[in-house]
């Protein structure tokens, strides 16, 4: 099975649930669409959380989100070949990986290509509050021509797309917090992938960040709730 669902932002008890429902193996592969915060603390808290999940029956490959380090940011991780694309991993724990943007990576035929990151509107609390908060946390110019060169490798043409945030016009307004001054929030990702999307040829898109579930034409988000991909 190829699973996908939403940010976990460090909490698992759902995930260990699904897999003892679906008695999943390491065979299976569940994408968590960013914010998985297995690389958050980047403490011993992280090494705790690493040895409970290399515990779980399932791969589990993460695209990068806004409440994480880049795991190769991170000492200890390499790049490796899976799925015909290359991940990022530690040899302590080799079902937790971790997705390099602009990679392309076959799921059984299927091409599908990581593009993480995306802005977190909580920012500068987490600044004030001593919490982490991650330069990294966005795509820089040089992961955006990568990206941009593997889709022109591609032809333009992909079966799916795994992001964490969306394209501008796919973001979910309903969905944004009341409070928060929207001026104030950097929409340069979802611009630049709203500009990937005008030029690309896709079947599905998969993205998390936005905590809710919705649907917008093939661009699906996830939260809490699993979409199995069709392989």
């Amino acid at each position: 099975m190829v699973i996908l669902t939403g940010d976990t932002h460090g909490r698992f008890d759902r995930i260990e649930d699904f897999c003892a429902e679906y008695d999943t193996t390491t065979e299976d592969i569940m994408i968590i669409l960013g914010d998985a915060g297995i690389n958050y603390w980047l403490d011993e808290r992280d090494e705790e959380l690493k040895a409970r999940l290399s515990q779980l029956p399932i791969t589990l490959f993460c695209i990068h989100g806004n409440h994480e380090e880049r795991p190769e940011e991170v000492p200890g991780y390499d790049l490796t070949e899976w799925q015909g694309g290359q991940v990022w991993a530690q040899p302590e724990y080799p079902n937790l990986l971790f997705a390099e943007d602009g990679e392309i990576y076959d799921f059984n035929g299927r091409k599908a290509i990581a593009i993480g990151g995306a802005y977190s509107v909580d920012k500068f609390y987490r600044i004030a509050a001593g919490a982490p908060w991650f330069p990294t946390e966005q795509p820089d110019g040089h992961i955006k021509q990568r990206v941009e060169h593997t889709l022109e490798r591609m032809d333009w043409r992909v079966d799916y797309v795994l992001s964490h945030t969306v394209p501008l016009s796919a973001m979910p307004r309903h969905a944004f917090l009341p409070a928060l001054d929207q001026s104030m929030v950097d929409n340069s990702t979802e611009k630049w992938l709203e500009k990937l999307q005008q030029k690309l040829t896709y079947e599905r898109w998969f993205a998390g960040h936005f905590h809710v579930t919705w649907g917008l034409d093939r661009i699906q988000i996830l939260f809490e709730d699993y979409e199995f991909l069709e392989c």
